[in-house]
């Protein structure tokens, strides 16, 4: 038996077998999901909108995006700061799967070849700390997380084991990790679970932010995800956790069917994010929902500037806008927050509705 968080850093990891190193496609309507990026460029151009107060501020700055995927963001962001008479020195890429290496740079080559020599892929993060930009979008759900049943008061650690039939399941481990244990009992605080109550929680998260922390000098890390805070996280009602699968666009909670095959994520607790920033010296500077970061930066005006005598492409406009936006599409679920170091200038997006109070 091995701990769930293992588990999954395998299924998503793991060289050539892991899903994010195989060579299948994961992304757009031929894959298993799509993200903000893959449904509309106008994502990446809000983005794009929303950091150039940072920029601006840094003489020569760059920006870092943890994961990429299809390299479509990237692309968006780029060419809408290039409009802006603001690209960044740097484009510097973190991306762990030698197959998205590989389609990123065709991407980039067939859509930006002129901006190709920006765009630097990292094995890890920059020795040398950075100033600038550091984005990552749908990053923090593919961390690694640990799973809980709640018995007797306490957390229980649940690992994967094998069956008789040879099929995956869940059972208790052993021994309970403590610094996990340790984390829900202050959050059993505030709250009530009722007798098997089924969770996660990341041990990564903290570290990953932490690292963020080290090596941004001066900038902000605008982190967009989907999530909430933790009241609504670890709500006694949400009895079944947050862990969520992908296969050809259908999304179910079994972690166990396919593994290498599938995605496997989980929802982020913005509340812990926080913490973490607080903890290694970042500043929070804005929280929200996807929707209003959006529409606070120029997103209709974004698609004013569509010909709307050319009715396909402006419905279809219209379409991905509702699908970035509409609280039961992508608008409410996806938190957008930013944090900040050693900057005046935070991204735009969150004076229209600051959330940070609620975290």
């Amino acid at each position: 038996m091995i701990p769930f968080d293992r588990y999954m850093e395998m299924a998503l990891y793991e060289p050539e077998l892991g899903y994010y190193n195989n060579d299948l496609r994961k992304f757009g309507s031929q894959g298993d999901f799509i993200t903000a990026p893959e449904t509309s460029a106008l994502f990446g151009r809000c983005i794009a909108h929303a950091i150039l107060p940072v920029l601006n501020e840094i003489e020569q700055p760059d920006i870092l995006e943890f994961g990429p995927g299809s390299g479509v963001l990237a692309v968006d962001i780029l060419c809408q700061l290039e409009k802006q008479g603001k690209l960044p020195t740097r484009y510097l890429i973190l991306e762990r799967s030698t197959a998205l290496r590989q389609r990123q740079h065709e991407r980039f080559a067939r859509d930006i070849p002129h901006l190709l020599e920006r765009i630097t892929w990292l094995d890890s993060l920059p020795a040398k700390k950075i100033c600038g930009v550091i984005i990552a979008n749908e990053v923090m759900d593919a961390l690694s997380v640990k799973r809980f049943i709640w018995k007797n008061q306490q957390a229980v650690e649940l690992g994967v084991g094998v069956t008789d039939n040879g099929e995956f399941t869940f059972q208790t481990m052993p021994e309970t990790d403590t610094t996990m244990q340790d984390a829900l009992q202050k959050i059993t605080r505030r709250t009530q679970w009722c007798e098997n109550y089924q969770s996660e929680w990341s041990p990564l998260l903290k570290p990953w932010i932490q690292s963020i922390a080290d090596c941004l000098d001066q900038g902000t890390a605008l982190l967009i995800d989907y999530g909430s805070v933790q009241s609504e996280h670890y709500h006694a009602q949400r009895q079944s956790g947050s862990l969520m699968c992908h296969y050809r666009h259908h999304a179910h909670a079994d972690p166990f069917i396919l593994p290498g095959l599938q995605d496997i994520t989980a929802y982020v607790d913005f509340t812990a994010v926080a913490n973490a920033a607080d903890s290694a010296g970042l500043q929070v500077s804005g929280f929200t929902t996807q929707t209003h970061f959006l529409l606070t930066n120029d997103l209709e005006t974004f698609m004013a500037e569509i010909d709307s005598s050319d009715q396909q492409a402006f419905f279809k406009r219209v379409t991905e806008c509702k699908t970035l936006t509409m609280p039961g599409e992508m608008g409410e679920r996806f938190k957008t927050i930013s944090l900040t170091k050693n900057c005046q200038q935070a991204p735009q997006g969150f004076a229209s509705q600051d959330l940070r109070g609620r975290l």
